[in-house]
């Protein structure tokens, strides 16, 4: 298939750019106007120009020889704005069967509390991610109307030295102990950049209408276990401490404080149930402290 990704760039994006391209599918990138030429080449793939904020550019980037989209850019934080780019990027797909995977996140389900938190559980979006739902609802919805749409909500990426961990070893050099926002019972559900990469793949191949897929292969880690071993990637000898939220919202911004200190526990089985998902790479607390992080110390 022709896949276009939008975010192909990114550090999810690219991992996923990558899997589809070993996957035999051809990618065609989205990218920003001053980023390159229409026709220009990137790593031997296309390039389109499009800009979430010009809904015409989306939609004409998205020619009759695109069979699959795969949105994976950052939303603009306008719900107006992010709700117009869907619209635009599903129009040429109606009545057509193609499909449309839209990247959404765990963070729309709020704190779990004890219970583990399936496909089925009801939104509670932290502020950080309040417009999400709704865009998720506009994206299945096209469903009805001819469109193989998909939302994957991936948990806490990590792998090749990025994401939120690599922060909790920049706080960790940079403070010299490692971190734990808010309150040391704080669990994340997690995923290595790879396995994401290839349950997109699966979902672009596989996945039916209307459908949600959470990318999650350690449904709740300990944070404590990740700050720890993010302390000795950093090479910090102290023992993990609790960063009060009043403090770290001071520092890391209020919305972004509260996402890290949200506690969840995330169930990935339905990918592994009907989608055959397979996670293989290592797991996040062994990845940073004595993989990719460690080479990036």
């Amino acid at each position: 298939m022709r896949v276009l990704v939008l975010g192909a760039s990114g550090y999810v994006g690219s991992a996923v750019a990558e899997q589809l391209t070993d996957a035999g599918h051809q990618v065609v990138e989205l990218v920003r106007p001053g980023r390159s030429g229409q026709a220009e080449q990137a790593g031997g793939r296309e390039r389109r120009i499009g800009d979430l904020t010009d809904p015409g550019s989306l939609t004409a980037s998205v020619t009759p020889d695109i069979d699959a989209l795969v949105h994976l850019a950052s939303p603009t934080g306008d719900a107006a704005t992010d709700a117009a780019a869907v619209d635009a990027l599903t129009a040429p797909l109606r009545g057509t069967g193609r499909a449309f995977v839209y990247t959404s996140g765990v963070w729309v389900l709020g704190a779990t509390g004890a219970a583990t938190a399936d496909e089925t559980a009801a939104t509670d979006p932290i502020p950080i991610v309040a417009n999400r739902p709704d865009i998720e609802r506009r994206v299945l919805a096209t469903g009805a109307d001819g469109v193989r749409a998909s939302v994957v909500r991936p948990g806490i990426v990590h792998g090749r030295g990025g994401g939120i961990p690599a922060l909790l070893v920049e706080l960790a050099r940079k403070h010299g102990a490692p971190r734990i926002v808010g309150d040391e019972g704080v669990r994340w559900p997690a995923v290595h950049v790879d396995d994401l990469a290839d349950l997109f793949v699966k979902v672009v191949g596989q996945a039916l209408a209307g459908t949600v897929w959470h990318g999650v292969s350690e449904p709740a880690v300990p944070v404590r276990e990740l700050a720890a071993a993010a302390g000795q990637a950093a090479g910090v000898q102290a023992e993990p401490e609790v960063w009060p939220l009043a403090e770290a919202a001071a520092e890391l911004g209020a919305s972004f404080a509260e996402a890290l200190a949200l506690d969840q526990s995330v169930s990935g089985d339905a990918a592994r149930e009907q989608l055959g998902w397979r996670p293989q790479a290592p797991d996040a607390v062994t990845d940073l402290r004595s993989g990719s992080y460690r080479a990036r110390s």
